[in-house]
């Protein structure tokens, strides 16, 4: 019996050790298609996590957020959208030298935050027609969760 005990109690320390060493390991950034199938999955939650992309084309809105993507088209399923709301555009126009939709096209980025499956819908004269799809979009709290890792890859392509 003390011998059952003692073998329970070290396979508990063990498992314990392991959790934590795991725990402390760098997390691999996600692709955009890692975050919007997790995103999905995590419908309406959504998840947090550092997500990394080559941003393709990018968007602003008139005193709106800018939106960076990792396709040519925003609405392509296989896109993820890192936004970024107006209020946090002058720190990182300040922070990079120019405007994100500048300084960011074509570059690759990494960001930590929050993915989350976003319903898009169409309007026809700023009604609702009933029509929708979904963007993933990464929503950024602060200047200090992006950063610039690297060229684009040609693979990634």
């Amino acid at each position: 019996m003390q011998r059952l005990r003692s073998a329970l109690l070290a396979a508990l320390c063990f498992g314990a050790v392991v959790h934590a060493q795991e725990a402390q390991a760098p997390m691999t950034p996600m692709t955009p298609m890692q975050a919007i199938e997790r995103a999905a999955d995590a419908v309406p939650r959504g998840i947090s996590g550092t997500f990394e992309m080559d941003v393709r084309a990018t968007g602003t809105e008139r005193l709106g957020p800018t939106y960076l993507n990792s396709e040519d088209d925003y609405r392509d399923p296989r896109c993820l959208t890192v936004v970024i709301p107006a209020g946090l555009l002058t720190t990182i126009e300040r922070k990079f030298g120019e405007s994100p939709a500048t300084y960011f096209k074509n570059k690759r980025i990494r960001v930590t935050g929050f993915a989350k499956r976003t319903r898009i819908d169409f309007t026809s004269h700023g009604r609702p027609t009933g029509k929708y799809y979904y963007q993933t979009h990464v929503r950024l709290q602060s200047a200090d969760h992006i950063e610039v890792v690297d060229a684009p890859s040609q693979a990634s392509r």
